[in-house]
């Protein structure tokens, strides 16, 4: 990465590799909570000169450590500081919502030395649609820059009439205050002798203010949160190192995407650009994350439907019962400038909704809260009947009204990924491959547990519509010539004939039938399919095929986990395992073996994967694609209405043992090792306090 970034609940900073925010960046770099950038300038000096660095770690999310030192300087010939001479150590961390840096000076010269140490904070308050360079409009102004003795406050009022404030407070005093607000220290240090300057940065939106903790103490509090997250999480291990270091990476990147708005902790998007509630995304990692944690699923599920549509409102696509694409705070939403408030321009979110809440009963049988749901499962489902499928042809389709809203909006919403044979793009209303797999998938899995808590007639009506939508999929999408389904149906219900991964995605689901699930497994690990790092979104064969695209003949690792949950549930487990040992060669190219949210299509005779120039990283559902490995090798799928869990175990090709524990299914949690025999892999019940019985 070509930035830092550490994040903690909905506050993050993004720094260069240097851990500075110069001034006149256009990438972006800031610290931002709720759509604003409270920070835009962070840049120190040694005399007035840039440090050079020695070492920035990201390997930890939580916090950042920056180790630099100083260029030699000499003015007229007079010595002022020998090259080298001071280390510069920057420690951040974020907690409670502020900004806690410490920059810690040593002195290497044999002699004493006296030198200046500036500091240079800003902020510009702008709106994330307005950096991204999005959106412009009305906008507020800077209500004033206090500067007291180890305190500043800068001070904006947005077209909002939101009063937004970033305090900065500092612990060492300082030299001079200069009119821009420049920080000087004057540091005298003997040889080994160290100073510390310790900052205190605090974003304050209409007068809430975060609280001040010692450092020291919020450190160990915030370092403790993580070892719950890890104590309370499934553990793997095996013999193959580098499944091991990937699996540990997505947990701990899962971590520090982590938001709760009052409704339980739920997974954003991802950083930099997408740290707020997501409907398909936040879905996705939570399905991705049942294996880790199911209680993520569950606080998902009450944050999409604290904000699920309640009136038809064209602005921001919304109808009653349809679950939010994107919610955002910052002024030009508070203006009503963009629609994201939130913005419901998202066909998949409604039946991944649903899916997800089918899904979390039968890994903890929690009927409970099933019911409790139930209102909102209610309204979804009409959502589909009423809005998703509006020419009842049982195809749930898309069509943007909002003026700014997005035109397609499946989970490739650039304005070219769903593209005829031809090269020509298909018009709206537009019905995606995925999006019916996800539709029928959502109904036989929900209807018997509807049945299971009363609904009987309900259930029957549910598994009726799959029934037809199931027969009407299989003669409208499926193309003969290529062995697969289209990507869509376009207005004039035309097959939109280019081969893509999004057939993938219906293999769990069960709509295809056993002979066309076969071919799409096959079609998928294919050479114009897979080029050793992973499913491409585009067969290379296809018209509108560009590796460099972001969805017509890219790499995103969360498709690939929702294709290989289908290959593992299907029975494709050579497939599967084809596809897994793709993942985990990009893996190890990749820093810190983090696979970003997307990289470039191209084969791996190249040597390494191409990175996509403006990938999100950490990226949630990329980071919970390792975590769909320990599924798809253990082959499992429980059920809360029969209280089994089914396992056909696969091993990687070199791996000859896993050990997974503290799996949470149903009341308890079950661990188990898998060892390769000779007559196939082995398993090895360890503990299984699940309630739940075993089928393999």
């Amino acid at each position: 990465m070509d930035y830092r970034v550490i994040k903690e609940n909905d506050l993050f900073l993004m720094t260069d590799r240097d851990g500075n925010i110069p001034a006149g960046d256009v990438a972006g770099l800031g610290l931002y909570t709720r759509d604003t950038r409270f920070l835009s300038r962070m840049e120190i000096r040694i005399n007035g000169q840039k440090p050079i660095l020695l070492s920035s770690a990201a390997d930890e999310n939580y916090i950042s450590t920056f180790r630099l030192t100083n260029p030699h300087m000499e003015e007229n010939g007079e010595l002022q500081l020998w090259r080298e001479s001071v280390e510069v150590e920057r420690t951040r961390f974020i907690y409670e919502g502020a900004l806690y840096e410490t920059l810690k000076l040593t002195s290497y010269y044999p002699k004493a030395v006296q030198f200046d140490f500036s500091v240079l904070l800003d902020a510009d308050f702008a709106d994330m649609f307005v950096v991204r360079g999005f959106q412009y409009g009305e906008l507020g102004s800077k209500t004033g820059d206090q500067i007291g003795q180890g305190q500043r406050i800068i001070g904006y009022l947005g077209a909002d009439g939101v009063r937004r404030e970033t305090k900065i407070k500092w612990n060492t005093p300082e030299s001079l205050i200069s009119e821009s607000g420049e920080l000087h220290f004057d540091v005298k240090l003997n040889h080994r002798e160290n100073a510390e300057i310790a900052f205190f940065i605090a974003p304050i939106i209409d007068g809430a203010e975060p609280k001040q903790h010692e450092a020291v103490e919020a450190m160990k509090k915030l370092r403790a949160s993580y070892q719950d997250w890890n104590e309370s999480s499934t553990v793997i291990q095996s013999d193959v190192p580098l499944f091991d270091k990937l699996y540990h990476r997505g947990v701990q990147d899962l971590r520090v995407l982590l938001t709760d708005l009052g409704y339980g902790a739920f997974p954003v998007a991802g950083l930099p650009w997408f740290s707020v509630p997501f409907g398909r995304d936040s879905l996705i990692a939570a399905l991705q994350m049942l294996s880790l944690n199911p209680q993520i699923a569950k606080g998902t599920l009450l944050t999409l439907a604290a904000y699920q549509g309640q009136n038809e409102d064209e602005w921001r696509d919304e109808q009653p019962g349809k679950i939010m694409h994107e919610i955002r705070y910052g002024e030009l939403a508070g203006t009503n400038q963009v629609p994201f408030t939130p913005y419901y321009g998202t066909i998949d979110a409604t039946p991944l909704f649903l899916l997800l809440a089918a899904e979390y009963y039968h890994w903890t049988g929690d009927a409970a809260f099933v019911s409790t749901l139930m209102p909102h499962l209610d309204a979804a489902l009409k959502w589909i009947q009423a809005f998703g499928d509006c020419d009842e042809d049982s195809f749930v389709e898309y069509y943007q009204k909002s003026s700014k809203g997005i035109a397609n909006q499946g989970w490739k919403d650039s304005a070219d990924s769903v593209v005829h044979r031809s090269g020509d793009y298909a018009e709206a209303p537009i019905a995606l491959v995925e999006v019916q797999g996800y539709v029928y998938q959502a109904l036989t899995r929900l209807a018997p547990i509807f049945r299971s808590l009363g609904h009987e007639e309900q259930a029957d009506g549910m598994l009726s519509e799959a029934e037809l939508l199931r027969e009407r999929f299989e003669r409208d999408f499926w193309m003969e010539d290529e062995q697969f389904y289209a990507i869509a149906l376009d207005k004039e219900k035309k097959r939109v004939d280019s081969v893509t991964s999004n057939a993938g995605h219906i293999l769990m689901s069960g709509i295809a039938s056993p002979e066309r699930a076969k071919a799409v497994a096959e079609r998928l690990i294919a050479p114009d399919m897979f080029g050793g790092y992973g499913i491409r979104t585009m067969s290379t064969d296809a018209s509108g095929y560009n590796p460099m695209s972001y969805h017509d003949g890219s790499i995103w690792p969360h498709d690939n986990s929702m294709c290989l949950l289908g290959l593992s549930q299907g029975g494709f487990a050579e497939e599967a395992v084809t596809v897994m040992q793709g993942l985990l060669n990009a893996a190890e190219k990749f820093e810190y073996y983090r696979l970003p949210e997307l990289f470039c299509g191209y084969d791996d005779s190249l040597g390494a994967p191409v990175p996509y120039p403006v990938a999100c990283s950490p990226q949630a559902w990329a980071a919970g694609t390792p975590l769909t490995f320990v599924q798809a090798l253990l082959g499992l799928r429980p059920d809360g209405l029969s209280r089994q869990i089914t396992i056909k175990p696969a091993l990687l090709h070199g791996m000859n043992m896993l050990k997974v524990e503290r799996l949470q299914i149903g009341s308890g949690t079950l661990s188990l090792r898998v060892t390769r025999g000779a007559e196939g892999p082995k398993v090895e019940i360890l503990a299984n306090s699940t309630g739940y019985e075993l089928i393999s």
